[in-house]
């Protein structure tokens, strides 16, 4: 028989609903409360998202993110800020100790992308997966690919940030249908604007989008379906569909007050 995984869908939520529900997912399973848990979710208006560590300062440009009227949230995994609009988002909580998790970051990241190269394959797309580490860094996730992550001809196709506290490995990430790359762009700054549209231009070189690679839009249901068989079938298991009770919703929403709702950008981020 194949193992059961629960599997949890959410309407659109707050950015700082999002990460505390990812948080509280690995606080449960921790606490033998809930099976490995694969997460899909969505976001209520766009959302930057940044690394634990991430630098703001210099980095980010507050003034687009009010301009384009954006969530603002701090993640608790690291890597490069994300822009989440277009996309389906997924996050898998699971134990350190379980069979299928290698004990290097690398490794379980190769592990568990299996599924989400399968549901690239499920949609037409060939993804592979890239080979090695850039060197170069950057403030935008898309712009570098790591080792594990997807490409299509050199291109990255979604970012993701991995984990692990209380022996429970945490695995969240971004698979964009679409980029408004307009958007992107405003929310970073940059030493000029002739740069800056200099590295717009440059942008499809390094990433891609689904609808890009279809040359048609894919609706956020149709992604989700076969990212949800691509993880079944990829990782063998069985997902069987939960919803929150009402006083794990309570501990999402307190939490979400209690860490995420912090944020430089007063008026930009919807509190709880």
């Amino acid at each position: 028989m194949k193992e059961q995984w629960g599997l949890l869908e959410n309407v659109p939520h707050d950015a700082t609903i999002n990460m505390a529900l990812d948080e509280a997912l690995l606080n449960w399973h921790h606490e033998g409360e809930i099976p490995p848990t694969l997460r899909f979710y969505q976001w209520i208006a766009p959302t930057l998202s940044v690394g634990h560590f991430q630098k703001i300062d210099g980095k980010i440009d507050l003034d687009g993110v009010r301009k384009h009227q954006c969530q603002f949230v701090r993640r608790m995994t690291g890597g490069s800020a994300v822009l989440h609009d277009d996309e389906l988002t997924y996050s898998i909580v699971i134990s350190e100790e379980h069979p299928s998790i290698a004990p290097t970051i690398r490794q379980a990241y190769y592990d568990l992308s299996k599924g989400i190269l399968q549901g690239y394959n499920n949609l037409g797309i060939e993804a592979t997966y890239a080979d090695s580490l850039s060197k170069e860094r950057s403030s935008i996730c898309f712009e570098r690919p790591a080792f594990y992550e997807l490409v299509v001809d050199g291109k990255k196709l979604s970012g993701n940030a991995q984990t692990r506290k209380k022996g429970i490995l945490l695995q969240h990430g971004s698979i964009p249908i679409s980029i408004n790359i307009d958007m992107l762009f405003d929310l970073f700054v940059f030493p000029n604007e002739r740069i800056k549209q200099r590295k717009k231009q440059a942008f499809w070189n390094k990433a891609t989008t689904i609808s890009r690679l279809l040359q048609e839009h894919v609706s956020y249901e149709i992604v989700k379906e076969a990212f949800k068989k691509g993880f079944s079938d990829a990782l063998d298991i069985e997902l069987k569909a939960f919803s929150l009770t009402k006083s794990q919703w309570s501990e999402v929403y307190e939490l979400a007050e209690a860490k995420y709702a912090n944020t430089p950008l007063k008026g930009a981020v919807s509190h709880v």
